[in-house]
């Protein structure tokens, strides 16, 4: 059943999903990656490999950790997924900021009706001098006024 589950995720989500965005991100800045370990020598490999040798010690690719452990820091490999954040907060402040100041205009946004514009001109001053990052909550409303505009 597991190695079911993981053949339909070779076949369906990754080359569906995963690649095809890391695909899309990689092109749109220029930059060249590559999935050595969809080489279909090291695949065809994996799957001759006893499944107990690919999830053991309560968590998966069991291998790769045991030889990465030989050059890289343990504290390097046994650790949580760690994803990256965009910096709004910083182009919201730089280059953006021009929009952002305009659809975040205390006139528009009382004419509008749809939110206080006094707490959201207060974040939006704390952010620019930089005593608070509100750049999320200011994203999200960013993103509706921008909606908002072309509907």
């Amino acid at each position: 059943m597991i190695h079911s589950a993981m053949y339909l995720d070779f076949c369906t989500y990754l080359p569906d999903d995963i690649l095809t965005k890391a695909d899309r991100a990689s092109v749109a800045v220029s930059l060249e990656t590559s999935a050595p370990l969809l080489d279909y020598r090291v695949a065809g490999f994996a799957w001759k490999i006893p499944f107990s040798m690919h999830i053991a010690d309560g968590g998966g690719k069991y291998i790769l950790r045991r030889i990465l452990e030989q050059y890289v820091p343990k504290q390097l490999i046994d650790r949580p997924k760690m994803g990256f954040r965009v910096p709004v907060h910083l182009w919201i402040r730089g280059p953006l900021r021009d929009w952002a100041e305009e659809l975040l205009n205390e006139k528009r946004l009382y004419e509008e009706g749809f939110f206080d514009p006094k707490p959201i001109r207060n974040r939006w001053e704390e952010h620019l001098v930089g005593t608070h990052n509100w750049g999320d909550y200011l994203w999200d409303v960013l993103m509706f006024q921008a909606w908002l505009e072309v509907q």
